[in-house]
């Protein structure tokens, strides 16, 4: 599955969620299919799920709140584990995504 826009892009490759461009969505209901997306993936009860925003320039507060609330999720499920793979050259990965550790403490996470 696969979303696109002028804007951002968001696909699946089987476990792994690639996340790429600019989000600014407004609010949750903007970001359903996203978490859709997101849900499906993990309805296929992998042995980890990969979030790749290597190459996501920015997320708002409502896509932070998305991944932060899909960790949680994945958390419920701990015969799965979660892997997030971000940029140093993105200044708010290295802010936000640490936070998600704080969520699930297992999170796997990999800023290069």
């Amino acid at each position: 599955m696969e979303i696109s826009t002028n804007d951002y892009r968001v696909w699946s490759e089987g476990a792994r969620i690639h996340y790429e461009g600019t989000m600014r969505l407004s609010g949750t209901e903007a970001y359903a299919p996203i978490l859709e997306l997101m849900n499906n993936v993990l309805a296929t009860k992998p042995a980890e799920i990969i979030l790749d925003l290597t190459g996501l320039e920015f997320l708002n507060s409502s896509g932070i709140n998305l991944l932060a609330k899909f960790t949680i999720e994945i958390r419920k499920q701990p015969d799965i584990g979660v892997k997030v793979l971000g940029s140093k050259s993105i200044p708010w990965q290295s802010k936000s995504l640490r936070n998600l550790q704080r969520l699930h403490p297992a999170l796997e996470l990999q800023i290069n």
